[in-house]
């Protein structure tokens, strides 16, 4: 979208809501950049804010009035544009922090410095926002917002390991800020407060980083809770609590049951034939496996008996599948399918073109290729090719698929031009793998210090069976020593009496 010319806000919008969030962010970015442009941007001055001067401040009135002259919109247009560019932080207030909006008079805003703006994706962690928090605390004594001391008391929960660290961080940024000038003190507060209303909004505010296309909710919707509302509430969650819920057993019967099928077609597991052309110069295998061959190899007509989405997502299955249509007199069923698929994933530029050449062909009375689909699917159908885009025809192409996959599919799997096909696929015979230079070296895993100690013990115990025996000294010195021990001491001689 080109800011150039004339610019609807209808049409940034619609483009907001279906676009990236990245791809929102740096549209507004490159209109805030032009912003600041010294000549052409907003003109900035210095403003006093209760007793301290803040350079470079301007006020809503200007900001209102540049995006008027610049993009050439109407005033309720300018205001919600110039609402969603403070919500997401690009400008802050000075004089009500909390209030991240937009206020047509003389309130003074500053532009955000590019380290917080949304577009740097570096992720607004626990760590940072406890420690803002823990330097809120300090600096206020402990007056914090309701929200913010329940937040204070759960990241102290959560991340009770670094607590003290977060604690030595904050006291240190408190410190550090206190030696700056007031003006510095300000205008930093300020920055960290808008970044942290927008990434960590307080309870009911509106959370604009979590507004896009996956989102279950209209944030800007006022629900009325009436008694309506309350009794589908109530329904939602009773169907809910009867809602049957897979055992993890019977989920981890299924994971093994599709390990097992797949193992002998899986070529890191089970090889492949007739060798891996990765490690010989053998490219038989890329040549057996080209999409359209005329002779399948055995494993790739085996795996189209797995699924039906196994055997239409190969294209050899898929002509193979086309052949036993159109002796049934129903391939154009394959055919429409197929021209979905191409519109689908097709050029861009010429989705219109394809959409009327399909709806002529297949759909249209009295169509050359007439499908039969159901009036409910017809109806949205046609309706929807007023406006072609690329998925018009997901519910026509969803009813046929089902239809060949119920029907078709394992008729086909009965007939004789698949036994045919399995009959002529061919089984490779193995390639032998050639060495080459680095793998001529035979690579080992080192021995067992255990197996080691016992073959040593084994060749000392042959070494003294077969060589010499070498007297050992100090063993002969013990064993001496063990019989003198043993030797019985002799009778003491009594001296001769007088």
């Amino acid at each position: 979208m080109s800011l150039q010319g004339t610019w609807s806000w209808s049409q940034f919008g619609s483009q907001y809501r279906g676009n990236t969030r990245i791809g929102q962010n740096s549209q507004i970015e490159s209109l805030v950049i032009e912003m600041q442009d010294p000549e052409n941007g907003i003109k900035t001055q210095t403003q006093r804010v209760m007793i301290a001067t803040i350079p470079h401040a301007l006020t809503g009135q200007d900001l209102l009035e540049w995006l008027i002259q610049r993009l050439q919109i109407e005033d309720e247009e300018c205001q919600n544009l110039g609402n969603l560019i403070v919500n997401l932080g690009y400008l802050y207030p000075l004089q009500e922090p909390k209030n991240l909006i937009l206020r047509p008079d003389s309130s003074l805003y500053r532009f955000q410095t590019p380290y917080f703006w949304p577009t740097q994706q570096w992720a607004a962690e626990d760590t940072n926002y406890a420690i803002y928090l823990a330097k809120r605390n300090i600096r206020k004594k402990g007056m914090l917002e309701e929200y913010e001391k329940e937040n204070y008391n759960l990241l102290n929960k959560k991340i009770n390991h670094k607590w003290d660290f977060v604690i030595m961080q904050a006291k240190e940024q408190h410190r550090a800020s206190k030696e700056r000038r007031k003006t510095d003190r300000i205008v930093l507060d300020r920055q960290e407060k808008a970044y942290w209303q927008v990434h960590r909004p307080p309870p009911g505010a509106l959370d604009v980083l979590d507004y896009g296309i996956n989102r279950a909710t209209d944030p800007n919707e006022n629900k009325k809770m009436t008694y309506d509302y309350y009794r589908r509430e109530i329904m939602y969650y009773q169907q809910a609590l009867v809602r049957s819920r897979v055992k993890s057993s019977v989920s981890l019967a299924g994971i093994v049951k599709y390990s097992e099928q797949y193992f002998t077609h899986d070529p890191i597991m089970s090889g492949c034939l007739p060798s891996n052309p990765w490690l010989t110069d053998d490219v038989m295998f890329w040549e057996l496996n080209i999409p359209m061959i005329d002779q399948p190899t055995k494993l790739r007509v085996e795996r189209w008996t797995f699924s039906f989405p196994e055997l239409i997502r190969d294209p050899r299955g898929r002509q193979d599948l086309q052949l036993f249509l159109k002796k049934e007199f129903s391939g154009e069923n394959l055919a429409f399918w197929e021209a979905c698929e191409d519109l689908k994933y097709g050029d861009q530029s010429k989705v219109k073109e394809k959409a009327e050449e399909i709806y002529k062909t297949f759909l249209a009375p009295g169509a050359r290729r007439w499908i039969n689909i159901d009036g409910k699917t017809m109806e949205i159908t046609v309706k929807g090719l007023q406006h072609p885009h690329r998925y018009v025809l997901d519910s026509a192409q969803t009813h046929i698929y089902m239809l060949m996959k119920k029907d078709s599919y394992p008729r086909y799997l009965k007939s004789p031009i698949y036994k045919e096909t399995q009959a002529k696929a061919l089984i490779p015979d193995q390639t032998k793998q050639k060495s080459f230079p680095f793998m001529k070296r035979h690579r080992r895993s080192s021995p067992s210090p255990v197996l080691l100690r016992q073959l040593e013990e084994e060749a000392r115990a042959r070494a003294a069976a077969s060589g010499p025996k070498i007297l050992d000294i100090t063993q002969v010195m013990s064993k001496l020593d063990r019989r003198n021990q043993l030797k019985p001491e002799p009778p003491k001689e009594e001296p001769p009496k007088q």
